[in-house]
C-alpha cells in the first residue's frame, strides 16, 4: 500500500482556502484531514461544521473527520450524511465505543480509532478488530506546532506488532509534529499514514507540489 500523505486543514491558509483546496488537490494528496474540536474534551476550539462542507465541495478526494469531542456518537450520521469518507472519534470521549464504530460502518463510513500519547494499546485492544483506521496521536491533542513525542514510537511499534500477531487489517495512521525524517524513520515501524501540517507541508516556502512530489519519490526510491 502507498503511504497516505493526508494535508490537516486547521493549518491551512483561510484566507483563501479555495485556493489551497485547488493546489493541494494539483500535488495529489491523498486524503484532508479536518480536525473538529468542542473546548471540552481538548482544551482549543478547531475547525467547525461548514470548514467542514466547504472543503468536502471543493474536492472529490477522500475527506476524514477526526472527532475530538466529547459524545462523538451523537454527530456520526450528520458528518456520514455529509460526505466524510473516514471517521476517527477517541474511545476515551464514548460510553459506548463499540456501538459507535457499527454506527460509522451503517453508514457506509470507514471507521477510525484515535489514540492519544497517553492511550495505551491495551486499553483499546478490544477495539482493533473492528476499526479500518488507527491514528496514533504523536502530540498531545489540540494545538497545532508541537513537539514530537518520540516515546509513542513505542506504541505504534507495538500496533504493528499487534497488527500482524493477529492479522488485522487497520491502517496505522499518524498525527503530529510529522517532519519528511520522521515520515522516512516510521514507516519502517509499519505506519502507512501520515497527517501533514507545520512540520512538513503548511508554511515550508515550497509549492504544495514540490513537497508531495518529494515524498511520493522518496517512497519509490525506498520501495525498490
Amino acid at each position: 500500500m502507498s503511504k497516505l500523505l493526508c494535508p490537516s486543514m486547521m493549518c491551512a491558509d483561510f484566507r483563501s482556502l479555495e485556493d489551497e483546496v485547488a493546489a493541494l488537490d494539483k500535488a495529489d494528496v491523498d486524503v484532508y484531514h479536518i480536525d473538529i474540536m468542542d473546548g471540552k474534551f481538548v482544551p482549543n476550539f478547531g475547525m467547525g461544521l461548514q470548514d467542514f462542507e466547504y472543503i468536502r465541495k471543493q474536492t472529490s478526494k477522500p475527506v476524514d473527520v477526526h472527532l475530538m469531542i466529547d459524545n462523538p456518537s451523537a454527530h456520526i450520521d450528520m458528518f456520514s450524511q455529509k460526505g466524510a469518507d473516514i471517521i476517527y472519534f477517541h474511545p476515551e470521549s464514548d460510553m459506548h465505543p463499540t456501538r459507535t464504530i457499527d454506527r460509522i460502518h451503517a453508514n457506509g463510513v470507514r471507521a477510525g480509532i484515535a489514540i492519544n500519547p497517553g492511550t495505551s494499546i491495551a486499553a483499546v485492544e478490544a477495539l482493533l478488530s473492528l476499526v479500518d483506521y488507527v491514528l496514533v496521536m504523536t502530540v498531545n491533542p489540540g494545538f497545532a506546532g508541537q513537539k514530537y513525542l518520540p516515546y509513542v514510537d513505542d506504541k505504534i511499534k507495538g500496533l504493528n506488532e499487534y497488527k500482524s500477531r493477529n492479522h488485522c487489517g487497520f491502517v496505522i495512521v499518524v498525527d503530529g509534529a510529522i517532519s519528511e525524517e520522521k515520515i522516512s524513520e516510521l514507516t519502517q515501524y509499519g505506519v502507512e499514514g501520515f497527517v501533514l501540517g507545520t512540520s512538513t507541508l503548511f508554511g515550508r516556502g515550497e509549492s504544495y507540489r514540490e513537497i508531495i512530489d518529494r515524498l511520493k519519490t522518496k517512497e519509490r526510491e525506498c520501495s525498490r
